[in-house]
């Protein structure tokens, strides 16, 4: 169905039309059920500005809607209500609707006051709704506590969990400079200065549904290399080539897994984007192959900011800009000067036709002299030292807009470029906010041709639609213990943002760590998608090796344990690629009907299976974890955890230096291989299963692998997929996917289950229906788990193990 209707504002302005496009939606249980609904209001009069990101297009009419749509012409107003239940999810019928050229209003009721989303900002999870003022404009600054401070990236959705635990999502897909007010009602409002109103409702009704039917509009996540779910290293500041590899020493003599090691802009000559100190760093070249030798990737920083002070000739990336006229313009039509790292600078405009090809013939000219695997793109809000321009910006109401929305700073131009400035499809006014997003998309293209493989680019500045072609970092971050907390909720966002490749800076990038602190937040970060420990120049070292023995052991510990569990964290990732999945998720998008869960940010969980619960506090002997009603068994040694089979209870567990709390929820199956030090020689290693029973004794889950590096494998069938289950006292691997030789060679060597009871406690073994020898096998009558060792069988195919008395 479709819907269209227009109508006269009766205080004068222009004729605005509500346009409205039910998408069929394909779902696992009804085929044809409809659970999303796109809403325009825009003036059909006058063309105006509309955010540049393509959206699935409606292709046929919906047969079976879950909802009922609604609109009225005076006051004007729409409404969608779940069929189901007859909750309201979007009503903006009170009135408050407002669209003039500058300024579009409109408010609705929420279904609960439990809302979460609407980033980038730093604050719990949960929002607060208590007439909470959210702005909305992409800005270089630190990472000040608070939802009212406009971050790095534009990200105008929210989730909402409704009263009786289903839930439902809202986009606003617009990039102009906007106030979002949260109410007690609970109501929201949105206020933005330009483009149109381009609502998309969400139905789910599970979160994780949400967040599907969200990545289907904004685009799917990436695949990213496997080595990019390994451990990175950086600071700003090892001042030359020997002291980055000293660090690289020094974490391999410790035995701490790293694989990936970055250069911030002191690598760089002058801090010119494409060069290299040819005195520090002048051995790097030799360096990269080095690490490509141990089985190792590089990264460096890119801005976006090119110099423009450099004599003609003499700098290719400034030259070549000028020639195919790829920088953004000033008002009078010459490139925008502003200033940043290298001084004077030009910006490319990412929207430009050429822009692609001149920003792949930069990579490659400087991937010719440095092999980098990656690149970490900053200051892409756009940044810019001086406000506006080198030259100023002309008076104008793209400069001084009639309103102007809650912001840090004094203008729009603030820190960043003109707003009149022009790019080839629309002015700053309307594109600001994508620049991060758009230097990201053209990176990795850029990328993908060079390397004619996977790829990471790590952006700062982010838009829906970003995750598509990369991950993010939460910035500027702090080495302290709230900002070890917030960086729970930040993560949390993002995957919900359809970015789950996302991290913290770990121990902090301002100020100096603590021995305690980085050791915690060691223990933390080896559980972020993204895990990288970064810092600021001028401050102590903070690679583990350089804090002492306590650091170097939690660290070790940490992330050996990520990285035996990078199988099941990869599969996570192709999840999130093909269907759209969070990687890391709260408590409650997995135990939505329990209303304890909707506040926690302290714990997290990696897909529906493993319950993370971090020590966020300083001197801790103990961290109080909540668990949801269900099974729940210690990762590492499987004995259950007491009275939660029935409902969900608070459980008090140790703030260990040795390990990180792991929980493993009955019924699901994780899939685990011999760590290493790197993931090249990780991924040669045999393969375990965790199988977890829950309270029938049943488990599932699932393996995704191929080589790791080889664009879209699964898009080219080139994979290989195995389905694991488990159901009265056998365990079935099946593979529905065979098409990647290189699992041949690789082997199932242990499986452990955990949630026997006295009365089913097995004796006896049998793999494809062979009797296993008795020495291979352990049962623990304390914790009711078994581990059959030794195995030796061919992870990549069929097989049967059966247990008995």
């Amino acid at each position: 169905m479709c819907l269209a209707t227009c109508y006269f504002r009766p205080c004068g302005g222009p004729r605005v039309c509500l346009h409205a496009k039910q998408k069929v939606w394909p779902g696992d249980e009804v085929t044809s059920l409809v659970v999303n609904v796109d809403v325009q209001i825009y003036d059909p009069a006058n063309k105006r500005y509309e955010v540049p990101i393509s959206t699935p297009q409606v292709t046929q009419k919906a047969s079976s809607p879950a909802y009922m749509l609604g609109y009225t012409k005076f006051p004007f107003g729409f409404s969608v209500t779940r069929k189901s239940t007859g909750t309201a999810i979007f009503n903006s019928s009170a009135g408050g609707f407002v669209f003039e050229d500058q300024f579009l209003q409109m408010s609705t009721v929420l279904s609960s006051s439990n809302v979460y989303g609407l980033g980038e900002h730093v604050a719990p999870l949960k929002l607060d709704i208590n007439w909470q003022l959210v702005s909305l404009f992409s800005r270089d600054r630190g990472t000040p506590e608070g939802e009212g401070h406009n971050l790095y990236g534009v990200h105008p959705f929210y989730l909402n969990v409704e009263d009786d635990g289903n839930t439902n999502g809202v986009l606003l897909l617009n990039s102009n400079a906007m106030d979002i007010i949260l109410q007690p009602t609970p109501a929201i409002t949105y206020r933005s200065i330009g483009g149109i109103l381009d609502f998309y409702v969400f139905l789910g009704p599970k979160p994780d549904d949400v967040i599907q039917q969200y990545t289907e509009v904004v685009g799917r996540p990436y695949m990213p290399p496997y080595w990019g779910l390994g451990f990175h290293l950086c600071r700003w500041g090892y001042g030359s080539v020997n002291g980055t590899r000293d660090v690289v020493n020094a974490m391999q003599k410790a035995g701490i897994p790293q694989d990936t090691q970055w250069n911030d802009i002191d690598y760089m000559d002058g801090h010119k984007d494409f060069t290299y100190d040819p005195k520090n760093f002048a051995g790097l070249p030799e360096f990269v192959d080095e690490l490509h030798r141990n089985g190792m990737h590089y990264i460096v920083i890119t801005d976006p900011g090119i110099s423009s002070t450099q004599s003609p000739g003499s700098y290719a990336p400034y030259d070549e800009g000028i020639k195919m006229d790829v920088f953004i313009k000033n008002a009078s039509g010459d490139p925008l000067i502003g200033r940043v790292w290298p001084g004077d600078t030009t910006f490319p405009d990412f929207f430009h036709p050429m822009a692609d090809e001149y920003w792949s013939n930069q990579i490659k000219a400087f991937h010719d002299q440095v092999a980098f695997d990656g690149l970490w793109i900053d200051m892409n809000e756009v940044s810019n030292a001086i406000e506006g321009s080198i030259h100023g910006c002309p008076n104008s109401t793209l400069e001084d807009p009639p309103y102007k929305p809650g912001l840090d700073g004094d203008h729009l131009r603030t820190r960043t470029l003109c707003m009149t400035g022009k790019n080839a499809i629309s002015t700053q006014y309307n594109l600001h906010s994508l620049y991060g997003y758009s230097e990201a998309r053209s990176t990795m293209k850029a990328l993908w041709k060079v390397l004619g493989k996977r790829s990471m680019v790590i952006s700062r500045s982010t838009y829906p639609n970003s995750g598509t072609y990369g991950g993010h970092w939460l910035g500027d971050n702090g080495s302290s213990w709230p900002d070890l907390y917030l960086s729970i909720p930040g993560l949390l966002n993002f995957n919900m943002f359809g970015i789950p490749m996302v991290g913290a800076d770990i121990c902090g990038f301002g100020g100096n760590t603590t021995p305690e602190l980085c050791a915690r937040w060691m223990q933390l970060g080896a559980f972020y998608p993204f895990s990288r420990n970064h810092n600021s120049i001028g401050r102590k070292p903070q690679d583990p090796p350089s804090l002492g023995e306590e650091v170097v052991n939690a660290s070790r510990s940490a992330l050996l344990t990520r990285y035996s569990l990078l199988p099941y964290l990869y599969t996570l990732f192709h999840d999130a690629h093909v269907v759209g999945s969070t990687v890391a998720r709260p408590l409650f998008f997995e135990f939505s009907a329990d209303k304890a869960t909707w506040d926690i940010d302290q714990q997290f969980m990696w897909g529906c299976g493993l319950l993370v619960s971090p020590v966020l506090k300083e001197k801790a002997t103990n961290v109080m974890a909540y668990f949801p009603a269900g099974r729940w068994y210690d990762f590492y040694k499987g004995g259950e955890v007491s009275q939660t089979s029935k409902s969900g209870q608070n459980v008090t567990l140790p703030a260990s230096m040795d390990f990180v709390n792991l929980h493993v929820r009955g019924g699901h199956i994780l899939v685990l291989q011999q760590p290493n030090l790197t993931t090249s020689a990780s991924r040669m290693n045999p393969f375990e299963l965790v199988v977890a029973l829950d309270a029938v004794g049943e488990a599932s889950g699932h393996l995704f692998w191929d080589d790791g590096d080889s664009l879209d494998t699964y898009e080219n069938g080139k994979y290989v997929l195995i389905n694991y289950t488990t159901s009265g006292s056998k365990l079935e691997a099946s593979i529905v996917e065979s098409s990647y030789d290189g699992i041949s060679t690789l082997q199932l060597d242990i499986v452990r289950v955990f949630g026997f009871t006295t009365e089913t406690m097995p004796s006896r073994v049998k793999v494809n229906g062979q009797l296993v020898n008795s020495s291979n096998v352990e049962f623990d009558s304390k914790t009711k788990t078994m581990s059959v060792n030794k195995l030796d069988v061919p992870i990549g195919k069929n097989f049967t193990m059966e247990w008995s008395k």
